[in-house]
């Protein structure tokens, strides 16, 4: 059950990143969801490190950072998927 709750934590946040990103992003859903899981786990351990972790209610910074990582994520595997795919002018 953990991988099926981080599969659609990364898709939510990697959607919500792509959404903040300018322009638009020629990733495909399978990328976006695994960045989107990498973006989570980096804002978790920022999080940790920042001892933001565990609050009581709702984690908000902790959640914050973890949108923050994925719209980092979601920007580089972007780049490296235009790269890879030859697409770096076609860009708008």
């Amino acid at each position: 059950m953990n991988w099926l709750w981080a599969i659609i934590v990364g898709l939510v946040l990697g959607l919500i990143a792509k959404a903040i990103l300018p322009g638009k992003q020629a990733i495909p859903i399978w990328l976006t969801i695994i960045c989107g899981m990498i973006g989570s786990l980096l804002g978790n351990w920022a999080a940790t490190g920042l001892g933001v972790h565990h609050t009581s209610g709702i984690d908000w910074i902790r959640h914050l950072l973890q949108l923050v990582g994925a719209v980092i994520v979601v920007a580089i595997g972007d780049r490296l998927w235009a790269g890879t795919r030859g697409r770096r002018g076609a860009r708008t």
